[in-house]
């Protein structure tokens, strides 16, 4: 008997097979589902502002990553039809546990250097403060930003010009985003793009799943925010867990952006995420850039 030769896919779905495509419907997919989901959810919850400090902000935060995680399965269902194994469930708790647990330390490691330094200084205990709007925005921040910069924009660079040129645009492109914020300066732009593009971009490439990843951010932005009280990634000062003064040079405090553009957080961030890229590169985990790939 003769074999059967599958059928050639055809120019559309080629088209949209190629890292390119996918990397640019994804990221799509996620806005989308972001403003719509955000949208639904203020109607059915209510405002969602910072100010709404309740458990419900919580609430809707988790409902909208849930969403978020949906929505990328299936993209990698029917868009990209592919096996998910960014964000299978099997093992994703020990992962996500590892993340959140370093995503901690990393902070405050970095904060104690911080106040050994005489850049910071605890002048109290202020109590639950807003714990549950810092909870909503962890948890926020940490799902979609991870699914969108590591699960869509490296992955599919990554996988069409390899993953040093797919770290260093996805981290560039990390960076320049954050230009908006408040208090963002160009300084502070190129600090998250090479502390944090580097080590969540490392904590994927070591993993290849993403839940390490979002523990890190989720973690990083929650300890800042509501343990420290200092601003996330620009702003006001949150109401967190203790009373913080920050003085001293912008350098050292990181100005009105926050201690991620402190010239410590660039230096121990990056540290870790160099380790975690030496261990990547020791496990075989890079993927090589196309003209290196067997023909």
């Amino acid at each position: 008997m003769s074999e059967q030769v599958p059928a050639a896919p055809s120019l559309a779905r080629r088209i949209i097979a190629h890292p390119a495509s996918l990397l640019l419907i994804g990221f799509a997919l996620m806005v989308v589902v972001g403003g719509l989901g955000s949208i639904a959810l203020n109607k059915l919850f209510g405002a969602l502002d910072v100010a709404r400090n309740t458990p419900v902000r919580l609430i809707a935060a988790v409902v909208l990553a849930a969403l978020f995680i949906g929505a990328y399965k299936g993209y990698k269902r029917w868009i990209e039809r592919a096996p998910d194994r960014e964000l299978e469930f099997v093992g994703a708790g020990r992962e996500l546990s590892l993340g959140l647990l370093g995503g901690a330390l990393l902070f405050t490691a970095m904060t104690g250097i911080v106040a050994l330094l005489g850049g910071i200084e605890i002048l109290g205990v202020r109590g639950l403060g807003m714990f549950w709007s810092m909870a909503a925005m962890a948890v926020f921040s940490g799902v979609f930003e991870e699914i969108l910069f590591r699960g869509i924009v490296f992955r599919q660079l990554e996988a069409w010009l390899g993953s040093w040129i797919a770290l260093a645009l996805s981290s560039a492109l990390f960076g320049a985003l954050h230009i908006m914020n408040p208090g963002a300066s160009w300084y502070s732009s190129v600090a998250i793009a090479v502390e944090a593009g580097i080590l969540l971009g490392a904590a994927y490439m070591l993993t290849r799943r993403l839940w390490l990843a979002i523990g890190i951010h989720a973690a990083w932005n929650f300890t800042q925010g509501w343990v420290f009280s200092v601003p996330v990634s620009g702003g006001e000062a949150p109401l967190g867990l203790l009373v913080t003064r920050r003085i001293g040079p912008d350098w050292l405090t990181g100005g009105d952006f926050g201690l991620e553009a402190s010239a410590v957080a660039v230096v121990v961030a990056t540290m870790a995420g160099l380790t975690l890229l030496l261990l990547a590169i020791r496990g075989g985990k890079l993927v090589p850039a196309p003209w290196r790939r067997p023909s």
